[in-house]
């Protein structure tokens, strides 16, 4: 399993895939799968059953998951990079490894 650096609620873009280029923000983290799911990115059409809750049934668009290889974080200039870690103040803090700022 690998080390996941993307939290919840982070910008991030898409590095490939359907949907190659497109930002957005992570709304959930899968970590025992390395799957994400962003807001608006990758949109299927679920089929849906009629409930008493939704009568009618028919077809929803949502988000699938995306692995999290194939994402990266974006800094607040809007350029992409990788996250390392640094010890500041005495606490551990995500670190932008281009640009330094504190994530």
């Amino acid at each position: 399993m690998i080390k996941i650096k993307i939290k919840t609620g982070d910008q991030v873009k898409v590095l490939s895939g359907d949907d190659k280029g497109s930002e957005g923000k992570v709304v959930k983290i899968f970590r025992s799968k390395n799957l994400a799911i962003v807001e608006g990115i990758n949109m299927v059409k679920k089929h849906n059953k009629p409930s008493s809750q939704n009568p009618k049934g028919g077809i929803t668009e949502q988000e699938a998951a995306i692995h999290i290889s194939n994402l990266s974080l974006l800094t607040s200039k809007g350029e992409t990079t990788r996250v390392g870690f640094k010890n500041i103040d005495g606490k551990k803090s995500r670190v932008a490894l281009k640009s330094d700022e504190i994530i």
